[in-house]
């Protein structure tokens, strides 16, 4: 998203459900774009808890893509930037999506071929 693309007036919150809709139907760039809202429109203190949801996206794009390697590293910055939020933030169960995600990527680093997309990980958010 640039910053001509972001609109300052949309709530955040609108976003992060959108973003957490796209990533549990599996649409992982697409998701990245809806949490990059929250990221450019929250305060310093909530920045990093979007940009770890921004890294999950990106994570399973990449796999997706076959790009193991990026998929790690992103997936290591994900962790590094959910930490301070756990357990809920915003309604968000940051440790199911953590604990989801370094078994799926493991196996799937293991066996790129044999990924089952079908179980991968997915965002819990709360009313």
């Amino acid at each position: 998203m640039s910053e001509d693309e972001f609109d300052p007036t949309r709530p955040i919150e609108e976003a992060l459900a959108e973003g957490v809709q796209l990533f549990n139907d599996g649409e992982y760039e697409e998701s990245h774009e809806e949490f990059e809202h929250g990221w450019l429109s929250s305060e310093a203190n909530d920045s990093d808890f979007f940009k770890g949801l921004v890294q999950a996206g990106i994570c399973l794009h990449k796999l997706q893509q076959g790009q193991l390697d990026g998929a790690e590293k992103l997936h290591s910055g994900m962790r590094r930037y959910l930490a301070a939020f756990l357990p809920v933030h915003r309604g968000v169960d940051v440790a199911a999506l953590m604990d989801e995600m370094r078994p799926f990527l493991k196996s799937a680093l293991e066996d790129p071929a044999a990924i089952d997309w079908s179980s991968a990980p997915k965002m819990k958010l709360e009313d």
